[in-house]
């Protein structure tokens, strides 16, 4: 059974969007910006929400040709493209780049999924995320905490109908006062 990870980058009030969709204030040092590449390379699945795939599918899939890419832009660029990815939506049509499109339910699918044999899963997209947390599908929370306070936006965490229990399983320091929390769902 595949375990499945919900990993983001998380102001220190909660959202993982500031208003408007603002993701100004979650720029990652080299230090956290490696870290996340490390973590697409070794990523035997991504699932998606539509937004968050918008965002990354507008910008990873050239990043490595840009004239003023960094080494370790074209690596994530690479990682990325490489790496297997799900994408949920009900208005998307088609993707690209090591992609598959699924319509139908979410939960239904992300089970399926968790089932078969293969590499760890990440899921992204706070909605995306919701529904698997409500389903009690999700194994590992990575909270990737940045000192600010947004005031409001797309949260992390949803409402939840009963209490899920963790177990903290990592916590590491990045430059800029940036606190990785990784913690394990208790069955």
């Amino acid at each position: 059974m595949r375990k499945l990870a919900f990993a983001m980058n998380v102001s220190l009030d909660g959202y993982t969007a500031a208003p408007g969709d603002n993701l100004g204030w979650s720029a990652p040092s080299d230090e956290l910006f490696q870290w996340w590449s490390d973590r697409v390379g070794s990523t035997g699945l991504a699932l998606y929400g539509r937004k968050l795939w918008e965002t990354m599918s507008s910008h990873w899939p050239t990043a490595d040709q840009q004239p003023d890419a960094t080494p370790a832009e074209i690596e994530f660029a690479r990682r990325w493209r490489d790496m297997p990815k799900v994408v949920f939506s009900s208005t998307k049509s088609t993707v690209d780049w090591n992609t598959r499109l699924v319509t139908g339910d979410a939960v239904t699918e992300i089970t399926r999924l968790k089932a078969d044999d293969g590499g760890s899963m990440d899921i992204g997209g706070a909605t995306l995320a919701a529904a698997a947390m409500r389903a009690g599908l999700i194994d590992e929370y990575a909270i990737v905490t940045h000192p600010v306070l947004v005031g409001g936006g797309t949260p992390f965490f949803t409402t939840l109908d009963n209490w899920v229990n963790l177990s903290l399983i990592e916590t590491r320091m990045f430059p800029g006062g940036v606190v990785l929390t990784r913690y394990e769902t208790r069955r």
